[in-house]
């Protein structure tokens, strides 16, 4: 059934980075805000420590399979906080200087590391970022600062939102931290809003915009079954004054595609230009008396190494490629990691073998020495290859298993500087990991989903030229006032790091020109400038949460 219309002053579609933080300061400011999410409210209690189809982790997944890229991200109330690895660099300065593929600066002239340093350190107050100690590091991120010493090059532990003290290393922090160490916006930023008034309504999923006759936003939503996503129970439709899009680079573009019948045309970049973010994988696998005698490993019982499954994902960082004096596409970051069994297992192959390798022995052989494998994660600088095709008659992929699992309409065909980037990536992890026989490594394959991405970016991205990016520098949707869009949509292109901190930057950054043009369409807001004071227990939906004392906020440019 459908019900009659709501109001609200502000629609937030997404409660990720994007849309929790703008959903946080608007309701602080005191306009009325909704936040509509298309997947479940899970809390700390509900993260289950298996890969069960109907667990924590399925459910707060999605992953869509496009034509040439699959892409992984959060499905939940909290977005990609609740499922990422909580690694937050800032991007390199050399990044907002990047001319890409259209001849001429990609990142708006109002933006630059240092005009994006003030809002940097507002998120790394808000979600208690620190730079992690040696000590703090896993032990899988101690092997591979040691085999990067070993082949000559430097290690950086990486600077986390992770709560050492907390954390168990119990490795299963993608399907959400039970202990509350990572520091998701299930214990900061969306309770703060709450207690401001703001509503979170969880398994809703907007299917497009119109408008209404005095220029405000109408946004319809279908209901969706807890337990079947490919269920609805129920629609409706909310009008709001101003509308932001927070629901990640996959599904934002999609929304605005179907949305065009009706609010007319959208900017040449919506659904264009994505960006992977450059990401690929590699799986060593270590030679457990190499691992000795090389790097002087031992874990006091005479093991080496084998502890793949033990630690908190992503701890120690290569830079040694970040350099703004190396050419375009040739720069990039290579990154520990801990993929979980499942997908990792899959797409892992057989160093030397000629051909993808999903079974056979030399496979098997393989998967016995599991615990000796050893991810590196790498960050290239691709070409922003991605463009999304007619949206589906719902949602943003066709949804094929009752959860996770769809199929989108993203087609990607990595460019000639793309697919170098890599090949030059792969070649440092083999010769960084290979040295003295350490291990052998090989890349995952992309002949099953093509290229993979957990970070999407720039589907809706930000620039000064009109034809090649559907943001100004505020963060508006051309053409179409009191639309924004503050997820990794925003992002103009590859980062060559983790993302979650410069797309939490920019969302900061946002927000006082979106309360600007709330007050400009009569919403009685202002912009205090506050940040979230920490919450330990995400277990309630209805936290009260003190703000910290105002924070004086830089000007947005």
């Amino acid at each position: 059934m459908t019900n009659p219309a709501e109001s609200t002053d502000v629609l937030v579609i997404g409660s990720g980075f994007g849309g929790a933080i703008t959903a946080y300061h608007l309701a602080a400011g005191g306009a009325s805000v909704t936040v509509l999410e298309r997947g479940p409210w899970l809390t700390s209690e509900d993260f289950e420590h298996d890969y069960k189809l109907g667990s924590s982790y399925t459910r707060a997944f999605d992953f869509v399979v496009g034509d040439g890229m699959s892409v992984l991200g959060g499905n939940c109330v909290g977005g990609g906080s609740v499922v990422y690895f909580a690694a937050m660099p800032r991007a390199p300065r050399f990044v907002f200087e990047r001319k890409g593929s259209i001849g001429r600066r990609m990142w708006p002239k109002a933006i630059d590391r240092d005009t994006l340093d003030p809002w940097y350190d507002r998120v790394a107050q808000a979600l208690s970022v620190t730079r992690q100690d040696w000590d703090d590091v896993s032990y899988a991120g101690g092997l591979w600062a040691a085999a990067c010493d070993h082949s000559g090059r430097t290690a950086n532990p990486l600077p986390t939102a992770v709560d050492s003290s907390r954390c168990t290393n119990c490795n299963w922090m993608m399907a959400g931290c039970r202990y509350e160490a990572k520091q998701s916006l299930l214990l900061n930023y969306l309770p703060a809003a709450v207690s401001h008034g703001a509503v979170i309504r969880p398994l809703h999923e907007v299917q497009r915009i119109t408008r209404t006759p005095e220029g405000d936003y109408r946004v319809h939503y279908d209901v969706i079954d807890a337990e079947d996503y490919r269920v609805r129970t129920g629609s409706g439709v909310i009008e709001a004054k101003i509308v932001i899009l927070a629901a990640g680079a996959g599904a934002t573009p999609v929304i605005l595609q179907r949305s065009e019948g009706d609010l007319g045309t959208m900017p040449h970049a919506v659904g264009r230009y994505f960006s992977g973010n450059g990401e690929r994988l590699n799986t060593a696998i270590i030679d457990e008396e190499k691992a000795a005698e090389l790097l002087k490993l031992d874990r006091g019982d005479g093991t080496a190494y084998a502890v793949n499954q033990i630690g908190k994902g992503p701890t120690v960082a290569n830079w040694d490629r970040l350099d703004g004096s190396l050419p375009e596409f040739s720069r990039y970051s290579l990154e520990q990691l801990y993929f979980p069994p499942g997908l990792g297992t899959i797409l892992a192959q057989v160093p030397g073998e000629a051909a993808p390798s999903w079974f056979g022995k030399a496979k098997k052989e393989i998967l016995k020495r599991w615990q000796s494998w050893l991810t590196i994660f790498t960050m290239i600088e691709d070409n922003n290859e991605g463009v999304f095709g007619p949206p589906p008659a719902t949602g943003n992929a066709h949804r094929i298993s009752q959860q996770m699992l769809g199929r989108g309409n993203l087609r990607y065909a990595p460019t000639t500087s793309t697919v170098e980037a890599w090949a030059k990536s792969d070649a440092e992890v083999k010769e960084i990991l290979e040295k003295d026989g350490l291990s052998q490594v090989m890349p995952w394959t992309n002949d099953l989903v093509g290229a993979y991405t957990v970070h999407p970016l720039a589907s809706c991205r930000m620039g000064d030229d009109p034809h090649t990016s559907a943001l100004d520098d505020r963060n508006e949707l051309r053409g179409h006032p009191g639309i924004f869009v503050t997820d990794g949509s925003a992002v103009p292109g590859a980062l060559t790091v983790n993302p979650a901190m410069t797309i939490a930057a920019i969302a900061e950054r946002a927000v006082p020109g979106i309360v600007r043009a709330a007050q400009d369409k009569g919403v009685r807001v202002t912009y205090r400038g506050t940040l979230p004071a920490a919450v330990r227990d995400s277990r309630s939906r209805t936290l009260t949460v003190i703000p910290s004392p105002s924070v004086p906020a830089p000007v947005a440019g």
